[in-house]
C-alpha cells in the first residue's frame, strides 16, 4: 500500500502533459518545452498568469494613446477618475426640479 502512494507522489512532481501532444512548442523564445496552454509550455503559462511576462493578461485602457491596465469600464484609474469627475460635474449642473408647494 505505501508502494503505491509513492508512485502517486511521484507522478505528482512530473510536469503536466502537453495538451497538443508534444507536436507544438512553446512560444517563448528559446523555449523547447511543449506547448500547454495560450501558446505557452507549463512552466511560462505559470509565469504569464502571475504577470512575471511582458505579455498582458487583462486588458488594458480604452482611451487612445494609453496602456495602463484597466480598473472600471475598460478605463484605467486615471481616465476613471476624469470620467467621474465629469458625470459628477454634469449632474450638479443640471437644474434641480421645482418642488410642490406644500398645501
Amino acid at each position: 500500500m505505501a508502494e503505491k502512494k509513492t508512485a502517486a507522489k511521484q507522478a505528482k512532481r512530473q510536469s503536466p502533459t502537453p495538451k497538443s501532444g508534444g507536436k507544438k512548442s512553446c512560444t517563448v523564445q528559446g523555449c523547447k518545452r511543449a506547448y500547454r496552454a495560450k501558446s505557452y509550455c507549463f512552466f511560462h503559462y505559470k509565469k504569464w498568469r502571475q504577470g512575471e511576462l511582458p505579455h498582458r493578461r487583462f486588458r488594458s485602457c480604452s482611451t487612445a494613446e494609453c496602456r495602463k491596465p484597466t480598473v472600471a469600464r475598460g478605463l484605467c484609474q486615471q481616465h476613471l477618475d476624469a470620467w467621474k469627475a465629469a458625470r459628477k460635474g454634469a449632474s450638479e449642473a443640471a437644474p434641480a426640479p421645482a418642488a410642490a408647494p406644500a398645501a
